[in-house]
């Protein structure tokens, strides 16, 4: 049986804190304790959040964690082509609708739902897509494409679904409600959610999908907030012909209000700890770890 594949993959949107270094590492610790891989991921679609600074400071803090990673180092935005191959394969299943409402006219059309009704939400809490595009002519797709038109690529939630019915993965961790073992996947929470977007080929739950396939991850180790988008990501690998990996969330670290941390919160940069005199072991113990 070949060893297991573990992974850390972090945005370069910002500089990573306590969080980031629980995780990463978990993951490393595991993959070391089980004689596995452990990869590092820069998971950086999102060109107008993600800098090169940040990059390199998440090198310079994994290395001074004492966490080494196998190279290359996988960067997603070298391998768009990965990702719109995906697309092409959903779409020429008719499983992907281009849909063109702006943030601003979601909200408005949400707002006007919910003067009748409550609107369902995902589990992040976002509405669902309230939008009709779903049900535009191919015609009158093309002509709005046409017209240079920005537009999101949405999954059809219920022709997908409809191709891969009762999905189900293995969690060795445990989810917000204490689920754990074998969960029942509930993309259906989640509507029609976007995979690409007209200048973006790739969204996070298309991406870490492909990403996971191509690099052989046999054990995904992520924080609990990510649970219930393991219902998107098993659908995805249902309908692409993916591996199911393993999954285990683990617990947030979380700030003395009890939030889940966040980049902007510079207190909590390792780069900021390491500047007051924090040393690797003290990060450790700060996260709970031995």
């Amino acid at each position: 049986m070949p060893p297991p594949v573990f992974r850390f993959a972090p945005s370069p949107n910002g500089y990573l804190h306590l969080g980031h270094a629980f995780s990463a590492l978990l993951n490393f610790d595991m993959a070391r304790a089980s004689g596995g891989q452990f990869l590092l991921r820069i998971e950086d679609i999102d060109a107008t959040r993600c800098r090169p600074e940040f990059e390199a400071a998440i090198y310079e803090d994994l290395e001074w964690l004492g966490i080494s990673w196998e190279t290359p180092v996988r960067r997603q935005s070298d391998h768009f082509s990965d990702f719109r191959e995906a697309v092409e394969k959903l779409s020429g299943r008719d499983l992907i609708y281009p849909a063109f409402e702006s943030r601003a006219e979601i909200a408005r059309l949400v707002a006007e739902r919910e003067s009748v009704a409550p609107w369902p939400r995902d589990p992040d809490g976002a509405p669902l897509y309230p939008g009709a595009a779903k049900s535009f002519s191919a015609p009158a797709r093309r002509q709005l494409i046409g017209q240079g038109l920005p537009y999101a690529l949405r999954l059809d939630m219920a022709a997908a679904m409809a191709q891969a019915p009762d999905l189900t993965w293995i969690e060795h961790g445990e989810g917000p409600a204490g689920e754990t073992g074998i969960v029942a996947a509930r993309p259906e929470d989640w509507g029609d959610v976007i995979l690409a977007r007209k200048e973006t080929p790739t969204s996070y739950h298309l991406s870490v999908v492909i990403d996971d396939a191509l690099q052989g991850v046999t054990c995904v180790v992520r924080g609990q907030d990510l649970f219930w988008a393991t219902s998107v990501h098993r659908l995805l690998q249902s309908l692409l012909d993916s591996p199911q990996p393993v999954y285990r969330h683990h617990r947030l670290v979380l700030d003395g209000t009890g939030q889940k941390l966040s980049k902007s919160t510079r207190a909590t940069a390792l780069r900021e700890l390491r500047g007051q005199g924090a040393t690797p072991a003290h990060i450790r113990r700060l996260v709970g770890l031995a």
